[in-house]
């Protein structure tokens, strides 16, 4: 996550390995070595790429002025290697430090550039290994999808779909030379077919219905439309058993028929949000034909209700992933047919699809993917479409676009909780930091006590600025002032801890406690008694008791 200067200074006493690399660049570095120093990186289980400090220890800072337009170069970072690369520029005393962390990469999948799989070797850059590369590929397990059919030929893939593949691969690659290859040395290119022979991939993605009813019945994709809960067929049922490319336009189509449009105003202008995102069904039925387990006879469903769209896909996650940890580690389960999909590119080798399901969901103010009936034998995935919050649009736009691009999914699961009201959780909190310092996200509080808030444009959006002022808190003055005023009224009695928390809902324990202290130091109050039974009183204390039931000197 995000370097910190505190974190800075004890990396630096740390010897460079595959997991960190410091560079001087004074004055420049090539974006080109970014790429492949952030790749290796990625491919060796993920680190740190410091910018602006000395390689050789003892190190010093000796500062950078590379990459002046910073979120330029993040969004780049994104395109080229499909990673959400963190990036950080750091005010050392001494020069500017930029500061890249790169996730590791997903299992069984290296990053690739320049047609190369990059690690570190020595003092620089050299592509993985063979033997290094099996072992990722191996962390997959067997890939059913890259075993060759039996008894299936070239004879069975369909010519129309042949043609969308290499024009999907010229456009996504631009190699024009891809445009003239024959069909067969095209699909060879490809790793579909060997010889006359076909892989399963090769038959999922191109092959004719006849074919697929012949030798992989399950490759079909059933769609169906109810329109109410009631039990019973469907309004409508479509079985696709053909080519992935196809049926996959098609497919969405019949989706977008019946896809509404909710409508909500802002100032002067109406903004529309459909009910199903393209982006994100098109992610998930992606993401169910490419990850499921084509051993299991069953089909992939897709069920479209009014507000809702459900995708069930046969067997259940892959081992090791969990829907707990699904955002943060994938494992291809085919990777023939995911290559294939990413050259003609539908997916990314990153697997990020499930993350670009979420970002779509947050960014248009819907509940999250719910993976509920997720279990050993099926992966089970509803995209709901109600828009929950109109104020929540109206921030996100006055965010800007070209801001929520440089977002990681993390950055949008830290807005949705804050704006849900709920807790950041743990493992979001590093990256919170970077939200406060862009002005998206409030911290009030200090030290362990800190809590967070969406900045006040959301509740100007929402009308609620008196709600602003309540969740932000009153300042420090007005509120020991509101603790003294209640310790002076119950003088006769005293007042306990919890009384006193009642005053200040908003604040934690900590934070009461605090004010306290700084009450009591200006010999305003003092408490009388041990701990559980201490009583807060006006006035200062020669001696007595401390909140701590420490004898006070």
């Amino acid at each position: 996550m995000v370097v910190t200067l505190e974190q800075l200074e004890a990396l630096m006493k740390e010897q460079e390995d595959e997991r960190l690399e410091f560079k001087e660049a004074k004055t420049q570095f090539d974006f080109g070595k970014l790429v492949r120093y952030c790749a290796a990186l990625a491919n060796e289980g993920g680190g740190k790429l410091i910018l602006g400090v000395t390689d050789r220890r003892p190190r010093k800072v000796v500062g950078s002025n590379a990459f002046r337009n910073l979120e330029g170069t993040k969004a780049s970072l994104i395109d080229r290697l499909r990673l959400r690369i963190h990036a950080a520029v750091l005010a050392h005393p001494n020069g500017r430090v930029i500061a890249f962390s790169v996730p590791p990469r997903p299992l069984g999948m290296p990053v690739p550039v320049d047609g190369a799989y990059w690690m570190r070797g020595g003092e620089g850059l050299v592509p993985m290994t063979p033997d290094m590369l099996k072992c990722v590929f191996d962390e997959a397990g067997p890939d059913f999808t890259a075993e060759l059919c039996p008894g299936a030929t070239v004879a069975d893939l369909d010519p129309a779909a042949i043609a969308q593949f290499r024009a999907r691969w010229v456009r996504k690659s631009k190699n024009a030379a891809l445009a003239k290859l024959p069909d067969a040395q095209l699909l060879q290119d490809a790793e579909l077919i060997d010889g006359d022979a076909i892989t399963y991939a090769a038959l999922i993605l191109l092959g004719t219905r006849r074919a697929l009813g012949q030798h992989l019945a399950q490759a079909e994709v059933v769609f169906e439309y109810r329109s109410n809960e009631a039990a019973g067929p469907a309004s409508q049922r479509i079985e696709y058993r053909e080519g992935f490319l196809l049926f996959y336009d098609k497919l969405w189509e019949t989706v977008n028929l019946r896809n509404d449009v909710q409508h909500f105003q802002d100032g002067l202008f109406v903004q529309d949000i459909p009910t199903f995102g393209e982006g994100a069904v098109r992610e998930a039925i992606l993401n169910a034909v490419s990850h499921r387990d084509y051993r299991t006879a069953g089909s992939v469903f897709v069920r479209q209700h009014k507000r809702r769209v459900e995708i069930v896909s046969p067997g259940g996650l892959p081992e090791g992933v969990t829907v707990d940890n699904i955002l943060d580690r994938q494992l291809p389960r085919n990777r023939r047919l995911a290559e294939a999909f990413a050259r003609c590119g539908l997916v990314e080798r990153s697997g990020q699809g499930l993350n670009r399901m979420f970002e779509e969901s947050i960014c248009q103010s819907k509940p999250l993917p719910d993976l509920t009936g997720t279990d050993d034998y099926q992966v089970s995935l509803t995209l709901l479409g109600e828009v929950q919050d109109a104020a929540f649009l109206r921030f996100l736009e006055r965010v800007g676009q070209d801001r929520l691009k440089m977002f990681s999914t993390d950055d949008l699961l830290v807005l949705d909780f804050l704006r849900r009201g709920q807790p950041i959780p743990d493992h979001l909190k590093p990256g919170v930091s970077e939200l406060v310092e862009q002005g998206i996200v409030e911290a009030v509080g200090r030290g362990r006590g800190t809590r967070y808030m969406l900045s006040r444009q959301y509740y100007v959006a929402a009308g609620k600025k008196g709600a602003y002022t309540r969740k932000r808190g009153l300042d420090r003055e007005t509120n020991k002032t509101l603790l003294l005023k209640h310790i002076a009224d119950n003088a006769a009695v005293g007042s306990r801890l919890n009384e006193l928390l009642q005053v200040l809902p908003d604040l934690s324990r900590g934070q009461v406690q605090g004010l306290l202290k700084e009450l009591k130091a200006e010999r305003k109050v003092h408490p009388e008694g041990t701990t559980r039974a201490a009583r807060w009183v006006p006035g200062g204390a020669s001696g007595g008791l401390s909140e701590e039931g420490e004898q006070d000197g």
